[in-house]
C-alpha cells in the first residue's frame, strides 16, 4: 500500500513539473538597437510581431515592426534571424523618394511605419500616422507622496513629452513600467509616441472629416473601415483617450472622438483609459 501511494505521489509530482515547464518558457526578442525583451510571441506577420510581456502574460498585446527586430530566440531553443528590410538596405528608388500627398484615412506603410493617417498639414506631405491597435492603460502608476510633475506638459508635441518622461525616469531611478501608456507607445518602435492634447484634438476633428461642427458619418465610418481593413481596431467615439500632456502632478489631459463637447478633461494619471500611438511623417 505504501509503495502504491509513493508511486501516485511521484506521478503527480512529474505531472506538476511537466505543466510548470511550459508555463515558465519564454521567448527573447533582440532588437536592432541591441535591447532585449523577454516575451511570449503571439503572432508574426510579414510586417510586424505581436507579443505579450513575459512578466505580464495577461496584460496588453504589444507590436513591433519586423524592421526593428534582429532576431527572436524561441522557448524551444530555435532562433529566427530577420534580414534588414530592403527599404533600409538599398538606396530608395526615384519613385520612393518623391513626396506623396496623403489624406486623413489613408493607409500609411513606409520605412517600417504602418498605420492610418490621422492628420495632415496643408501640403498633404506631412502629418501623423495612428497606430492600428489601442490599449487601456494608466498614464502613470507612480504615486509616492513626493511625486511631482514630470515636465511632460507640452500641449502640441508628444515627442517632447516622451523625452521629458524619459528624463524623469532616469533622474528618479524609475522604470518605463511606472508609465504604462508611454511605454506601450514607445515599444511600437522608434518615433512612436503618445500624442499631446492638441494632437489628440486634431485627430478627433480629422476623424469627423475635418471638423466636429457637423456630423459626417461617412468620414467617420471610412476612418474606422480603414483601421479594420488593415487588421486594426476601430476607434471608440464615446470613451476618452489619454494624451501625453500633464496638467499637474496628479492629472493629465484626455479627449474623446465624439461630436459633443467638452472635448478635453483632466483625469487622474493612475486611472486606466484608452491609448493610441502616433508617428510623424
Amino acid at each position: 500500500m505504501f509503495v502504491v501511494q509513493m508511486k501516485k505521489r511521484l506521478l503527480l509530482l512529474l505531472i506538476a513539473v511537466g505543466c510548470a515547464l511550459p508555463a515558465a518558457a519564454q521567448d527573447l526578442i533582440l532588437r536592432r538597437d541591441s535591447s532585449r525583451i523577454e516575451v511570449r510571441v503571439t503572432e508574426i506577420s510579414p510586417t510586424e510581431v505581436r507579443y505579450k510581456r513575459y512578466s505580464n502574460p495577461d496584460g496588453p498585446t504589444y507590436v513591433l515592426s519586423v524592421g526593428d527586430i534582429r532576431s527572436i530566440r524561441y522557448a524551444n531553443g530555435e532562433e529566427e534571424v530577420f534580414e534588414v528590410p530592403q527599404s533600409s538596405a538599398a538606396e530608395p528608388s526615384e519613385a520612393d523618394s518623391r513626396p506623396r500627398q496623403y489624406r486623413v484615412g489613408d493607409y500609411y506603410d513606409r520605412g517600417g511605419v504602418c498605420g492610418i493617417v490621422c492628420y495632415v498639414d496643408a501640403s498633404g506631405e506631412h502629418g501623423l500616422v495612428l497606430s492600428l491597435d489601442e490599449a487601456m492603460l494608466a498614464w502613470s502608476t507612480y504615486r509616492k507622496p513626493d511625486f511631482r510633475e514630470t515636465g511632460a506638459d507640452h500641449p502640441s508635441d508628444g515627442q517632447r513629452n516622451l523625452e521629458a518622461v524619459a528624463r524623469f525616469i532616469e533622474e528618479n531611478g524609475l522604470s518605463w513600467d511606472d508609465f504604462p501608456a508611454f511605454d506601450w507607445c514607445r515599444v511600437h518602435g522608434e518615433g512612436w509616441y503618445l500624442p499631446a492634447i492638441d494632437e489628440m484634438l486634431a485627430i478627433g476633428h480629422g476623424y469627423h472629416g475635418g471638423s466636429r461642427a457637423h456630423s459626417d458619418r461617412k468620414a467617420r465610418n471610412a476612418f474606422n473601415d480603414a483601421l479594420r481593413a488593415h487588421g486594426g481596431k476601430r476607434m471608440d467615439r464615446m470613451l476618452y483617450y489619454f494624451s501625453s500632456t500633464e496638467k499637474n502632478e496628479k492629472e493629465a489631459y484626455a479627449s474623446h472622438m465624439d461630436l459633443e463637447p467638452p472635448y478635453l478633461i483632466e483625469i487622474p494619471k493612475y486611472n486606466k483609459f484608452l491609448v493610441r500611438a502616433v508617428h510623424k511623417f
